[in-house]
């Protein structure tokens, strides 16, 4: 992903995945393809942007906290998370912020 998401006037929400990868490769790569359209499909989605340079994160963007609970809890994403967990993640971070304000160059 190499585009900055098209964000509506604030407010709404930013969920921030900060993520160090673990070696073992297997099925990341579609995973997290699909990770991203199904997040596109969900009520409430508004944009996404992801960078990884050693260190990797992902920014999401939401109208609100249920749109965010409602990924959370989604069926896919949770057994995404399970396998993030189990092997292709060593250590990540998720914070949930609310954007109040925003500006563009």
């Amino acid at each position: 992903m190499s585009e900055i998401a098209q964000t509506p006037n604030p407010p709404y929400y930013a969920v921030i995945f900060t993520n160090i990868r673990t070696d073992i490769e297997e099925g990341y790569g579609e995973m997290a393809e699909r990770m991203v359209e199904l997040a596109k499909q969900q009520p409430g989605f508004l944009g996404v942007e992801s960078a990884r340079d050693g260190l990797g994160i992902t920014v999401s963007y939401w109208t609100d906290l249920d749109a965010i609970k409602l990924w959370k809890d989604n069926v896919e994403h949770v057994e995404a998370q399970r396998l993030g967990h189990k092997k292709w993640y060593a250590a990540f971070t998720t914070r949930i912020a609310k954007v109040e304000r925003d500006y563009s160059f």
